[in-house]
């Protein structure tokens, strides 16, 4: 009768010994306490890895970027504790800069109070946000369990400590940045989807798509309306995340007065921020705006608020009644409250606007202007010009060559041309991306390099042509092969590289759509490829047939040659007309976004 008590009490020991890497996808609330994995064995004593902070001071709200960093790891469980009391609960909670490598997990009664790890795959940083809350201790220390492979493990592995200075009445809770408070006035609720009625008459109104209502799930809005001394604004559209707008002096964000309507836990935060360059904005210390109100409905976000015009006494506010670009954008939110790059481009003003102005009802673009020239140019080309010249020259030789044009072959000339015409259209495109960026991006992953590898067989291409031998030369059929799989490869990457530029936050095309309309190209092309090699074919094989009489096959061949000339003036122009609708589809898609 003892045994079955001893194997209940085994049993419920394991259940209870919560291993950091025994749990694959990290679920180990069961080492809160501890911190200890129940692997077996005694932890190393020397740690591999450090933890690192980017400050050493905090306020409660405030945000502290915390690394782990080290050779090797499978698992890891991150804590912020009473520096003076290690053994004490955790602290504060956390904000994930990974979803795909880390976790939260509520350790207590603080949820999101502790990291770990989503799999066993190895990795040698994370990157985490502490937030501190409003009742922190004067000083925190971050600990860190890391496991190396099942046995090999450290526990607690001390971290910086950082402190808060006395304050009287410590200020509330933030999270977004570490100099930020959220709205000081009250705030209300609410009651409906805000109108279009007014845009252009009463109200300077941004819709996207253009004339869109405001109530509907798709559409993205900001008006403005005049009220004596002070602006009345309202922002909308389809996010659970965040919305945001911002002022700016140019196209670029930076140095801009940004506004920010933040979804946390289903319930809405209004706050202003200044941008600096690319990076997290800064919110303001005070908050100008006043008659908050917001509503979270149907997955869309609403704010509304009204500031001043003029702000003299908040630092990075504007002057509304000057004319800036206005940008629109929207992403995700974490569980905290921090916010996450868009993953789209902004919504952008094609000029400069003063709101308080002439009400206006305009539209906005996703793409620059010299990313869609791009986009076009290089669709021109690879699209419509080279494609048009490989046909003839693979399949015209024969039907043209006995027509000429300025003293040469009719196919040749019409290939040449249109061969040109790419390397024209190529070489402007390919700048442009440069101009608009300043210099390379880094963010555009391969399509930059694969354009690069284009342009360079593009000014490649030609230039072998110029030492092409004559037609009878030894080395002609050298050259032929040579020539055609030099372009065939440029064609390749070329597709290849526009099939990565389509889904490109810049360019921001309707997707799936985009990458099925080139899919359809290249199967278009391939395919009228394909039944010109077949009649080809198919033409040499009735030409062998015939009997083995010089008037008859004399009288064959010239009826064979006829038949294929149509056939193929026929595929050309329906091919050609196909062509264009891709391309006039392309373009008109192109100018939407």
């Amino acid at each position: 009768m003892e045994l079955p008590g001893f194997a209940v009490a085994v049993w419920m020991f394991v259940c209870l010994c919560a291993s950091v890497v025994g749990y694959p996808n990290g679920k180990v609330r069961g080492a809160c306490t501890s911190m200890v994995p129940c692997h077996g064995g005694s932890p190393q004593l020397s740690p591999e890895h450090t933890i690192t902070v980017n400050g050493t001071e905090f306020k409660p709200g405030d945000i502290i970027e915390v690394h782990l960093s080290g050779p090797d790891f499978e698992g890891f469980f991150i804590q912020a504790r009473d520096a003076e009391h290690l053994d004490s609960p955790a602290v504060g909670s956390f904000v994930l800069a990974d979803r795909r490598r880390s976790q939260l997990l509520t350790c207590g009664r603080t949820k999101n109070s502790a990291v770990s790890h989503t799999s066993k795959a190895k990795k040698q940083d994370i990157k985490v946000y502490w937030i501190a809350p409003g009742d922190a201790p004067k000083h925190v220390q971050f600990l860190a369990t890391v496991v190396k492979k099942y046995r090999i493990f450290w526990v607690k592995i001390p971290g910086p400590i950082v402190s808060q200075p006395d304050v009287l009445s410590p200020t509330p809770p933030l999270h977004v940045t570490s100099e930020a408070t959220s709205t000081s006035h009250s705030v209300s609720y609410i009651s409906k989807p805000f109108s279009a009625s007014g845009c252009g008459i009463m109200k300077f109104c941004i819709r996207n798509p253009t004339n869109c209502d405001p109530g509907s799930a798709s559409c993205f809005f900001l008006s403005f309306q005049r009220e004596e001394s002070s602006v009345f604004i309202e922002m909308s559209g389809p996010s659970e995340g965040y919305l945001a707008f911002a002022f700016s002096h140019d196209q670029w964000m930076g140095d801009d007065d940004a506004y920010l309507c933040v979804n946390e836990d289903h319930h809405v935060h209004m706050s202003t921020a200044h941008l600096k360059e690319r990076s997290h904005p800064l919110l303001d210390s005070e908050n100008a705006l006043e008659d908050v109100s917001w509503r979270l409905a149907d997955g869309v976000l609403q704010c509304s608020f009204r500031r001043h015009i003029r702000l003299p006494a908040y630092k990075g506010r504007f002057n509304l009644d000057t004319s800036y670009y206005i940008f629109l954008a929207d992403g995700e939110a974490s569980e905290g409250g921090l916010i996450y790059k868009h993953r789209r481009q902004p919504l952008v003003t094609d000029g400069l606007y003063n709101v308080t102005g002439l009400p206006q009802d305009i539209g906005g673009s996703r793409a620059p202007r010299l990313i869609k020239a791009h986009g076009a140019l290089m669709f021109v080309a690879w699209i419509t010009t080279v494609s048009i010249g490989v046909i003839v020259a693979r399949f015209f030789k024969p039907v043209w060559s006995h027509s000429f044009l300025l003293g040469k072959e009719l196919w040749f000339q019409v290939h040449r041309m249109l061969m040109l015409t790419t390397v024209m259209l190529t070489s402007i495109s390919f700048v442009l991306p440069f101009v608009y960026r300043g210099g390379w991006s880094q963010q555009a992953g391969f399509h930059p390099y694969l354009g690069c590898a284009v342009m360079a067989l593009t000014i490649f291409q030609p230039l072998v042509a110029g030492f092409r031998p004559s037609r009878h030369a030894p080395r002609r059929q050298f050259f032929n092969w040579f020539h055609w799989s030099t372009g065939t490869t440029a064609r390749i990457l070329a597709v290849v590289t526009m099939f990565l530029g389509m889904d490109l936050p810049a360019l921001d095309l309707p997707d799936p759509w985009d990458t099925y309309a080139m899919i359809g190209f290249v199967a278009w092309h391939v395919g009228t490829d394909v039944l010109l090699e077949i009649h080809s074919y198919c033409l040499v094989r009735k030409v062998e047939v015939i009997e083995d009489d010089r008037v008859q096959i004399l009288q064959s061949l010239t009826s064979a040659e006829a038949e294929g000339r149509l056939f193929k003036q026929i595929v050309l122009t329906i091919y050609v007309c196909g062509n264009i609708v891709f391309l006039v589809a392309f373009l008109i898609t192109i100018n939407k976004v």
